[in-house]
């Protein structure tokens, strides 16, 4: 069996969520039809600079269908290649436009699509501002795409209930598998740490510079920050950008936090370190799509974790063993005071042992051959 996926970009700096998620595919669908049998067509490569002619065309050809980076001829090849393969799988459902084509000139292998969100609610949450001209090109090329990617796919696969009953309600298909975010697991160690919790415990937000990120992380600067004695760290790529922003530096030099310590750390290599050195990893995520790939990687790490539910969704475990699921400022602010009154094991092994037994990639390989073998 031989597979083409088509995959957003190759990435050359620091993976974000979605690119981590198209990286645990590959690795999965290497298991299941081996490497040699495995090809790669990517949208993007990092490594070369679009010019401003290829920016244009990607705003030109939006409105009909071809989300940024597609062309008409890039389409073309595409189909010109699925014919020397099995399977095409189509690593996000924002190429719909690909699959549609692919049906509609005859190719009679089997696209298999991959919705990490339902990208019509995640493009409507990035481009929140009704009133910048992007969200008017690029939701309807999302919605576009997502009816494609239901209505042409042979096999579709989502991460979660929330996302399967969205795009039904939305495009009038079930998804075919349900497979939720998963990591190929990298902190296997012979022995972990049994250090506590400090009394003023270390407390990591996690996240690239995007909307709903940018939101829940000033609301709870803004609202739980003041009212808890911790060490905050604020993690991700692009999070330089925080360190302007006048709410974080108001609330750095105010009275109400002055027990409290804020380090922005912005597109780190390396965040095992920063992983293990955390006591609680803190996800106060309100809005969103799809399921929170930080989420998955605390518990990689066996972190403590406290998050929303929106943060929580899609993840099948106990909260409080894990940490704890809150709502309201006073939700946060019990359950950080409660770590600091009560230290407990920085490494939960509660939280490692859901992650191996239900997220890690190697208890994937079955569900991804259902659907592509």
């Amino acid at each position: 069996m031989r597979i083409l996926i088509i995959r957003y970009k190759k990435t050359r700096g620091v993976p974000e969520g979605g690119e981590q998620g198209s990286e645990k595919n590959l690795i999965v669908l290497r298991q299941i039809a081996g490497e040699e049998n495995i090809d790669t067509y990517f949208i993007h490569d990092e490594a070369h600079r679009r010019s401003p002619w290829e920016y244009l065309q990607g705003v030109l050809y939006m409105p009909f269908g071809y989300y940024f980076g597609l062309t008409p001829k890039r389409v073309r090849e595409i189909v010109g290649m699925a014919k020397d393969y099995d399977v095409v799988f189509v690593d996000r459902s924002v190429f719909g436009i690909v699959a549609k084509q692919l049906k509609e000139t005859g190719y009679t292998g089997r696209v298999v699509c991959f919705f990490h969100n339902v990208e019509t609610i995640y493009f409507s949450a990035k481009y929140s501002n009704r009133l910048n001209p992007m969200r008017w090109l690029v939701v309807p090329c999302a919605d576009r795409n997502d009816r494609w990617s239901c209505h042409y796919a042979d096999r579709t696969i989502a991460l979660s209930t929330r996302d399967d009953d969205e795009l039904f309600h939305r495009y009038g298909r079930h998804a075919d598998q349900l497979i939720p975010v998963a990591f190929v697991d990298r902190y296997k160690r012979d022995h972990y740490t049994t250090e506590l919790t400090a009394e003023k415990p270390l407390c990591m937000f996690l996240g690239a510079y995007f909307p709903a990120n940018v939101e829940g992380i000033e609301w709870f600067v803004k609202n739980v920050l003041p009212k808890v004695n911790i060490r905050m760290q604020i993690v991700g790529k692009g999070m330089e950008k925080l360190k302007e922003a006048e709410w974080l530096t108001d609330t750095q030099a105010g009275e109400p936090t002055a027990n409290n310590e804020i380090k922005v750390l912005s597109n780190i290599p390396d965040l095992d370190p920063l992983f293990e050195a955390a006591d609680i990893m803190v996800l106060p995520i309100f809005k969103g799509s799809g399921m929170k790939v930080k989420t998955c990687e605390s518990l990689m790490f066996g972190k403590n974790i406290i998050g929303t539910p929106e943060a929580w969704s899609g993840y099948e475990l106990d909260y409080a063993k894990a940490g704890a699921c809150c709502e309201t400022v006073d939700d946060f602010v019990n359950a950080i005071n409660d770590f600091c009154q009560h230290p407990r094991p920085r490494h939960n092994a509660y939280s490692r042992e859901v992650f191996v037994n239900q997220y890690s990639a190697e208890k994937m390989v079955e569900k991804f051959r259902k659907v592509v073998g």
